[in-house]
C-alpha cells in the first residue's frame, strides 16, 4: 500500500510531529514528490521566520493593565 501524505503531514514532519517511520517515510517521499518538496521548502522558511517575530505585548497594554490594576486598589495576599 503506498501512503499517500498531506500538506498537515509535513507540517507536522516539519514540527516534528511525526513517529520515527512516518518522518522516515515522509522523507523518502519529499525525494520523489517535487510539489511536496516545495511545499515542505516553504515551510521550512515560514517556520524560520515565525520564530524571528517579537511577541509581547505592547507597553500601552501593559500601562493599561497596571493602571487598572491601581484603579481598584489591589492588595497583595498575605
Amino acid at each position: 500500500m503506498i501512503k499517500t501524505f498531506t500538506q498537515n503531514d509535513v507540517i507536522r514532519y516539519v514540527y516534528n510531529e511525526t513517529p520515527e517511520e512516518e518522518s522516515e517515510l515522509i522523507a523518502y517521499t519529499l525525494l520523489t514528490d517535487s510539489q511536496l518538496q516545495d511545499f515542505y521548502d516553504e515551510m521550512l522558511a515560514l517556520k524560520k521566520d515565525l520564530n524571528k517575530i517579537d511577541i509581547g505585548p505592547s507597553e500601552r497594554a501593559i500601562q493599561n493593565i497596571l493602571a487598572y490594576s491601581r484603579d481598584c486598589n489591589l492588595h497583595p495576599v498575605k
